[in-house]
């Protein structure tokens, strides 16, 4: 009986790594980050050609304008991790897209002497076949 309850665990944990995405897509059909605690600030990130834009948005979905706020971040591996370069233009952050299958981990801050908002964004490029979109955009709800 404990081990037909183990095993049961095991796969609940491990049911939403090998699932789709299942992830919310924002008004442009890019993937949403939270980059707010209380969900009034939105990255809605998308990929074209290489490239990565984050745009903001608010509580209602409608863009942000850039000002003061700053965003980093992280990709490789957990043994080798690495910054990377972000630029903006207008109002969004471009970065190049990372390898396939990479994590990448965003910093954001409202202002420089703000508290950090970390968002996790991995970057699974496999083609989910319900929506034959990548797996990083995987809008699918699970059954």
């Amino acid at each position: 009986m404990k081990w037909n309850h183990l095993a049961f665990m095991l796969i609940a944990a491990i049911s939403p790594v090998l699932a789709h995405e299942g992830i919310e897509l924002g008004p442009n059909k890019g993937r949403i980050l939270e980059l707010s605690n209380d969900e009034s600030l939105h990255a809605e990130i998308t990929e074209k050609d290489g490239k990565i834009t984050i745009d903001l948005l608010d509580h209602d979905m409608k863009p942000v304008k850039l000002d003061k706020q700053e965003l980093t971040a992280t990709g490789g591996t957990r043994e080798a991790p690495e910054k990377l370069t972000i630029k903006t233009e207008g109002d969004t952050f471009i970065l190049a897209a990372p390898p396939a299958g990479q994590w990448v981990i965003f910093q954001f801050k409202t202002d420089a002497a703000a508290k950090a908002i970390t968002a996790r964004l991995h970057f699974n490029t496999a083609n989910c076949e319900p929506c034959k979109q990548p797996e990083w955009r995987c809008a699918c709800k699970e059954e």
